[in-house]
């Protein structure tokens, strides 16, 4: 391949111009830099939603490249859902990045890690501008099966009832999501014991409402565990003690002396450490004998071994379980679902009938259609191999730009976790001012004191994760 400093193109694109300079691509892996320059021309406009790549051997032959590199490059852009072929019309920009590179002269506002994180913090951070979003949870937002959805969505139309519906939601997505759970998590129910939701916040603040009224007011959490959840409980008028976690998952016996009525857990991959609950431990909650709200978040994103089964298939009369599609499809879509014990389950009804008389209808048989007809397994084991692939590029560039640190969580879920001796407060501000957006391990602490980042890598192509841990390799170093 033949280089000069001055190989650079220009490709009008309609009335917009494609700037692409090869000098600047690493040696090796010039498909996946190119991908990635094509990918910001789409998030920035230069190349519009309807638009036409150029095609293959001219792009070729102006970069002085291979042509199969530009196949390559146009590939992986159809996989992750942005252009398609279309024979003889060309390859066709069909949809941008969910998030768009900021400006090149952009300046992050670093004093989200200045103060105590906030009820807003979250809010703060997405709005907070990247070249690269490192936020876990996640999921790989391009690979929304979008016409899946628009061929369940017409067929649902046609004889859909489109009143005030059931507050426990349509009867067809409980039936789904019981035998999605029967299959998928090993939870015998029946879809009347199902309620759907708006995601798992919802569902933290309909329970909490139902157990204050049953006179707890106090939900012990993990330590580490998710600062998101201790904000929802803690609105809710509960209280939040800290259960220390260890290389098995939470201290029971710390749970017991804490004297607690209620516990919300992780167990399938506890957030954010990723530790999956030993079996030891599971057997000592069985012992415990108090309330558990069982968070499912990701169980389903395993890719070195099965899925470990949920706790409410070992528990069912001592379990509060909640899941949703936020990371099996989008977050945006807000449909999640909760199962109780019998002895609050109209308790939980009569709490979500007054909050909103139930979820909208029409995603939800679009959702139950979907699991039913295999279309959501059949994307849950694509997003697999996906997300496997982007785990193990961020475990490697981590052993390569980062090796004093030790990473944690990675048989499972859309993050790892990963733990060095110095103030991640300060690291995650340094590379957000670089343009790369991460999570400091100490929002999620109350007494713990381990110093990390939690860094999510469902949702970014792996030429940009190679390109941020290099980034925070040499902030670290």
């Amino acid at each position: 391949m033949n280089r000069s400093n001055d190989d650079t193109v220009e490709r009008s694109i309609g009335s917009d111009f494609l700037q692409l300079n090869v000098a600047d691509a690493p040696m090796g892996g010039l498909s996946e830099w190119l991908a990635a320059q094509l990918r910001n021309a789409i998030a920035d406009g230069r190349l519009p939603v309807g638009g036409r790549l150029p095609a293959t051997r001219v792009l070729a032959a102006e970069l002085k490249v291979s042509r199969g590199v530009v196949t390559e490059a146009y590939q992986r852009l159809a996989e992750v859902g942005h252009v398609v072929g279309r024979g003889r019309a060309g390859t066709i920009v069909v949809a941008a990045p969910v998030t768009p590179p900021p400006p090149a002269d952009a300046r992050p506002d670093a004093g989200v890690f200045d103060a105590e994180p906030g009820a807003d913090i979250f809010d703060r951070m997405r709005a907070a501008p990247a070249r690269i979003d490192l936020s876990p949870g996640v999921p790989d937002l391009t690979a929304f099966p979008r016409a899946a959805w628009l061929r369940a969505e017409r067929s649902v139309l046609a004889d859909a009832d489109l009143g005030y519906g059931d507050p426990r939601g349509a009867s067809a997505l409980r039936r789904a999501v019981a035998n999605w759970l029967a299959r998928n998590r090993g939870i015998r129910a029946d879809a009347g014991e199902v309620v759907i939701v708006a995601g798992t916040s919802q569902a933290l603040g309909l329970l909490a409402a139902v157990l204050r009224d049953d006179g707890i007011g106090t939900v012990a959490v993990e330590d580490p565990g998710s600062l998101g959840v201790q904000q929802h409980l803690r609105d809710s008028g509960m209280r939040t003690p800290p259960i220390p976690v260890d290389s098995q998952g939470v201290r029971v016996d710390a749970l017991q002396a804490g004297g607690a009525p209620a516990a919300l857990l992780t167990p399938a991959h506890q957030f954010p450490t990723g530790v999956v609950l030993s079996g030891e431990r599971r057997r000592a909650l069985m012992r415990w004998g108090g309330l558990i709200i069982e968070d499912d978040y990701d169980a389903e994103h395993r890719y070195d071994r099965a899925p470990v089964p949920a706790l409410k298939s070992m528990l069912p009369k001592h379990v509060c379980y909640a899941g949703s599609v936020s990371k099996l499809l989008a977050p945006a879509l807000r449909v999640g679902w909760v199962l109780v014990p019998p002895r609050y389950l109209d308790a939980l009804v009569a709490a979500k009938r007054f909050a909103d008389l139930g979820n909208a209808v029409l995603p939800q048989l679009v959702l139950a259609r979907l699991m039913e007809s295999g279309q959501l397994e059949r994307h849950l084991r694509s997003l697999r191999r996906r997300h496997r692939h982007r785990r193990d590029t961020m475990i490697d560039a981590i052993r390569t730009h980062l090796p004093q640190a030790t990473v944690h969580g990675a048989a499972a879920g859309l993050h790892l976790m990963i733990t060095f001796d110095a103030p991640d407060l300060d690291l995650a501000a340094a590379a957000l001012d670089h343009g790369v957006k991460v999570q400091p391990l100490s929002w999620h602490n109350q007494r713990s004191t381990r110093q990390g980042l939690v860094l999510g890598y469902a949702a970014t192509n792996p030429s940009d994760i190679r390109d941020a841990m290099a980034t925070l390799g040499k902030l670290l170093a």
